[in-house]
């Protein structure tokens, strides 16, 4: 089962009960055990031991305590703690109040997220929980349904990060191009210049940017997610209609001060965000053997530095609370709250890392790209060939990351022999399929980050994001297989985004003539 095409049966069938049962939970449990028993050959007692063990690494390996997940948790129920004590002492009411007499459209509210999503480009997991957090407040005020927001913030999460020197992904990225060009004997291009000379060949990320912007103009409203918005400006419910409550709210348990501030909201999240971005300058700094911008980013320890802002934060939320005379004995009950709103996430989280070591031992990722390579292929059809194989790689597996570290070497080897003209686009390939893969696959890190931000469930962002991946994927396939004949830079990208602006019009058009 190892190694060969059955391998891909737990990762397929996983998908396809979450799109039928809509439930996840459920679907993740079901693909664990079954991937279990491929891995140890349908032995029951010895699968049961296996799904024991990979839940216990989460925690525990044999290096010792899994920190690193340990910290990420964390974060999350500071998160969830740090919106209880917003709530109750009244800032989020506030900061919605105060926004509402400045982005005064659902259109500028959406806008707003969006812009939001871009100007926090450090990493891709504060950006999923941060933008939600600021932007919530406004866009609920605005009755913009939480899947929408969920989609505006999982869009200008991996997408922009993915492009941008200065990020935890693009250091990785750049740290990976240095070995490569290393090991294949490329001497006239630098890691970071490849880097920079690959933007303009992500047709996918910059189609899902600009159509993030373009839905929130238009209002383009299809499929599951137009059942969303009009349920939301008609009714004011912005979650599904089986839905009572959202993950994140508390209102009903908390009681939220009517004389709150703006600030008892904005000075926590600055806080968060100053305390977060200055931890990862300080542990890249430590961690680095020369100390650049590159190597601070490629070094940085992301979820330690989560950890720190989020404390940092929950401190500053409790001396905000503490100053109203709030009463001392709710801290406890508010703590409790805060963090029950993030077992949902939490849960989620722990079955996607479940479900990834398991497809990682099935080695489906290493299967697809050996299936991939052992291909005869026609050199202009590589850049699109790649895109497709690193996105289904990542919808598989639910990691950017590993399809880059598998990927991106095959991809150079495989075109430095047959056409080293496109060594570039087809790297820059690679990154698009997997944020394409990312933003279709129910077990990604940062689309259930995204989803836990926004306060959607997880479920109605996965199907209410996918015509909007796929509307963005049309585009990137288009634009490689321009660059693959053409060799056009500027033309490929023009008509990628041309596309784009063509398929949202005639979305637009034809919504108007439902009405």
């Amino acid at each position: 089962m190892i190694g060969t095409i059955y391998s891909i049966i737990p990762a397929v069938l996983m998908l396809v009960l979450v799109i039928l049962t809509r439930n996840v939970t459920l679907s993740l449990g079901i693909g664990i055990v079954v991937g279990a028993l491929f891995v140890h050959n349908f032995q029951i007692l010895d699968s049961l031991m296996g799904i024991w063990k990979v839940f216990f690494e989460i925690f525990i390996t044999e290096e010792g305590i899994n920190i690193g997940n340990l910290y990420l948790i964390t974060f999350l129920l500071l998160l969830g703690i740090m919106a209880a004590f917003l709530q109750a002492s009244g800032g989020s009411k506030a900061f919605g109040e105060w926004m509402m007499k400045r982005v005064k459209t659902q259109r500028g509210s959406k806008l707003m997220a969006g812009i939001l999503g871009i100007i926090i480009f450090i990493d891709d997991y504060f950006n999923s929980l941060a933008v939600g957090q600021i932007a919530r407040p406004v866009t609920d005020r605005h009755n913009v349904s939480r899947a929408k927001l969920a989609y505006i913030v999982d869009s200008t999460s991996a997408p922009v990060t993915v492009i941008s020197p200065i990020s935890s992904w693009g250091a990785y990225i750049i740290g990976i191009l240095g070995s490569i060009f290393i090991a294949n004997g490329i001497t006239d291009l630098q890691p970071l210049q490849a880097f920079v000379m690959m933007i303009p060949y992500n047709y996918y990320a910059l189609a899902a940017i600009f159509l993030v912007f373009l839905t929130a103009y238009l209002k383009m409203d299809i499929g599951a997610m137009k059942k969303h918005e009009t349920r939301a400006a008609e009714t004011g419910q912005l979650l599904g209609p089986n839905q009572k409550k959202a993950p994140g709210d508390l209102s009903d348990q908390i009681e939220t001060h009517q004389q709150g501030k703006v600030y008892h909201l904005l000075i926590p999240i600055i806080v968060l965000v100053a305390a977060t971005v200055s931890s990862m300058l300080v542990t890249g700094a430590l961690a680095a053997k020369e100390v650049t911008i590159l190597t601070i980013f490629a070094n940085t320890d992301v979820n330690l530095s989560l950890f720190i802002g989020g404390i940092s934060a929950i401190i500053t939320s409790l001396i905000f609370y503490l100053a109203l005379n709030k009463p001392r004995e709710d801290i406890g009950r508010i703590v409790a709250e805060g963090s029950k709103t993030m077992l949902p996430a939490i849960y989620i989280l722990i079955l996607a890392w479940m479900i990834g070591s398991i497809i990682s031992t099935l080695e489906t990722g290493s299967y697809l790209a050996n299936a991939f390579s052992n291909a005869s292929i026609n050199p202009q059809l590589v850049p699109l060939l790649l895109f497709v194989t690193a996105g289904f790689m990542t919808l598989a597996t639910g990691t950017s990351w590993a399809t880059f570290g598998i990927m991106l070497p095959i991809a150079a080897e495989l075109i430095i022999v047959i056409d080293s003209g496109l060594l570039l686009p087809s790297l820059a390939a690679v990154l698009a399929g997997s944020v394409f893969g990312d933003h279709c696959s129910p077990i990604s890190d940062t689309t259930i980050l995204s989803s836990t931000g926004a306060g959607s469930n997880h479920i109605d962002h996965v199907i209410t994001q996918l015509p909007y991946a796929f509307m963005a994927a049309v585009a990137g396939i288009i634009g490689f297989l321009l660059i693959g004949f053409t060799n056009q830079t500027i033309l490929s990208l023009l008509v990628a985004l041309a596309v784009i602006l063509i398929i949202g019009f005639v979305i637009h058009n034809f919504g108007k003539t439902e009405q």
